[in-house]
């Protein structure tokens, strides 16, 4: 009934972008399936994130942060009907938090932005990244920038700030969908995998420390 009750939710039509896929036959694949499967069996989550031995780091983090990346646009997108201009005049976790939105090309200075618009701006943003050869090079041999870990760094950052926004502002309509358990599996997943390789500043965690 759960599996039954999640597909109901996270309904493919509202992804809020199009999933990345892995290519099959290509290590990263068979990294993702692995991870997967370890994650299915049920395994204490703190287990599943650790690096496999005889694996690669870059490889490993790329996996997880396009995974990451599809199941919290995923998440995002089964909320943001309940994300508006009018809910969310401003991208916050709670009263204390706020996030401003920079880039290096419309919004060179960090810019209040609304919730759905801060989003919009940061889903676009994740997707160019993992989408660029250069930056999370998919062909086998072809070696990973320097700069890896740090892109990385700040994607996970800000797609931190979605749970945040999300558990703040919003947690009344997980759980009226039902959906609080898988969004708590993949917050809880996706904490310890940071915490693991150390990818966000401890700082950027404090609004939601209690949880």
């Amino acid at each position: 009934a759960m599996a039954l009750c999640l597909k109901q939710v996270f309904n493919k039509d509202k992804t809020f972008r199009p999933r990345k896929k892995f290519e099959p036959g290509t290590q990263r694949f068979e990294l993702y399936k692995k991870a997967q499967a370890s994650l299915k069996s049920g395994l204490d989550l703190k287990a599943v994130v650790q690096l496999p031995p005889g694996e690669s780091i870059n490889d490993w983090i790329a996996v997880h942060v396009v995974d990451f990346f599809n199941r919290i646009n995923l998440i995002y997108g089964t909320m943001s009907e309940f994300c508006t201009e009018r809910s969310c005049p401003i991208m916050s976790g709670g009263l204390k938090y706020e996030y401003r939105w920079q880039d290096d090309s419309k919004y060179k200075k960090p810019t209040k932005l609304s919730a759905p618009q801060y989003m919009c701006m940061l889903m676009d943003w994740i997707e160019m990244l993992i989408n660029n050869e250069d930056v999370f090079p998919t062909r086998i041999g072809v070696p990973f920038p320097k700069q890896f870990q740090q892109v990385c760094t700040k994607i996970l950052t800000r797609l931190f700030r979605v749970f945040v926004h999300v558990y703040i502002h919003h947690f009344d309509s997980i759980i009226s969908m039902g959906a609080e358990a898988h969004v708590n599996t993949c917050y809880k997943h996706f904490y310890y995998f940071i915490r693991e390789f150390s990818l966000i500043d401890h700082r950027e965690l404090e609004p939601l420390v209690r949880m």
